[in-house]
């Protein structure tokens, strides 16, 4: 009787009959594994999770302590079923791990979201050798080259220094980017305070009791509006069209992501200062992290999966989209 297949795509998201479980599941099911804890992939509402500590931390920040009836801990390979499963570090955000599953002789890498560039805020991508890879394809286009992080950074302060009378409003997201900026501003040498949203507070203490440093942080809600001539504020960019971005002086309109490179999409936000901050891989990254694992076949899971598809096939690898719903491209 031949073996069901390791992994198959349903419209929940990725299934492993021989360990009757789902990975980021888009649905609430019995049995979750969630990669990272970014909305799009890790949801409440499952009968059990299990994920990396940090992960489970974030989605009792974000969804209350009740998120799933039962909750582990991935802590080394665990056997589920008929299957070994284990977590491997991502460098996306802070608990983000690739989910390898192994079992008949094959292993299959899920790698949710990934990025290849270091930063103090979690821990680095780990390659793990595999005969299935399964990718993200966020910025999958040949055009996507992000520049290093130390660059927009620069950009930023030159600019904080060339404008001292107005404040900076970065856009950053909650989760991952704003602790990203944050401490790639405090390996620049930026001492000074830096002022977030009170949407980044819960997320920003969680960061720093994992002993992440990043610096003075303080509610941006302190102090007068010249107070806050020539500072850093950083808040979710859903805020910019609240009353809440009128308390600072003239601000400098940021926004801090891999998206920034399409100058339309600056434009239509109406940013000023539009800074290529990413925790994804850009084209150069991911079609690098094929080549150094060499998988006898790569899965896509979202965004550009056409032009990934056509660079395996022109470098012979076997490869197909799996159309999964529910992950968010412009999520980051």
């Amino acid at each position: 009787m031949a073996r069901p297949p390791l992994l198959i795509p349903r419209p929940e998201g990725l299934y492993c009959p021989g360990g009757d479980f789902f990975i980021d599941p888009a649905r609430p099911v019995a049995r979750a594994l969630i990669t990272h804890g970014h909305s799009d992939h890790a949801r409440p509402g499952h009968g059990a999770v299990m994920a990396t500590r940090e992960t489970l931390d974030i989605m009792a920040i974000r969804y209350g302590e009740d998120f799933t009836r039962s909750r582990q801990i991935a802590d080394g390979a665990i056997t589920i079923g008929g299957v070994t499963v284990s977590f491997h570090p991502a460098g996306h955000i802070l608990g983000s791990a690739q989910i390898a599953v192994t079992g008949g002789g094959c292993r299959i890498v899920v790698s949710g979201d990934y990025a290849r560039v270091p930063t103090p805020t979690c821990a680095r991508f780990e390659p793990v050798p595999c005969d299935i890879f399964v990718t993200e394809a966020t910025f999958a286009l040949p055009v996507f080259r992000h520049p290093p992080p130390e660059t927009e950074i620069a950009r930023l302060l030159a600019s904080v220094a060339a404008f001292p009378d107005r404040s900076h409003l970065i856009g950053a997201y909650a989760l991952g980017k704003a602790q990203r900026l944050i401490a790639a501003l405090r390996q620049a040498g930026w001492d000074a305070p830096i002022y977030i949203h009170g949407a980044l507070h819960q997320l920003c203490d969680y960061h720093v009791a994992q002993g992440i440093n990043l610096g003075d942080l303080r509610p941006a809600t302190e102090g007068k509006k010249a107070d806050f001539a020539g500072t850093i504020v950083i808040a979710p960019p859903s805020a910019f069209a609240t009353a809440w971005a009128q308390r600072f002086p003239d601000p400098v309109i940021g926004f801090a992501s891999g998206w920034m490179q399409v100058r339309a999409r600056a434009r239509q936000r109406g940013v000023e200062l539009p800074l290529i901050l990413s925790d994804h891989v850009d084209w150069p990254a991911l079609t690098a992290t094929i080549t150094e694992l060499d998988p006898a076949e790569v899965w896509i899971t979202h965004g550009r999966e056409d032009a990934l598809m056509r660079w395996c096939e022109m470098t012979q690898r076997a490869a197909r989209p799996l159309h999964l719903v529910g992950h968010e491209d412009d999520a980051e």
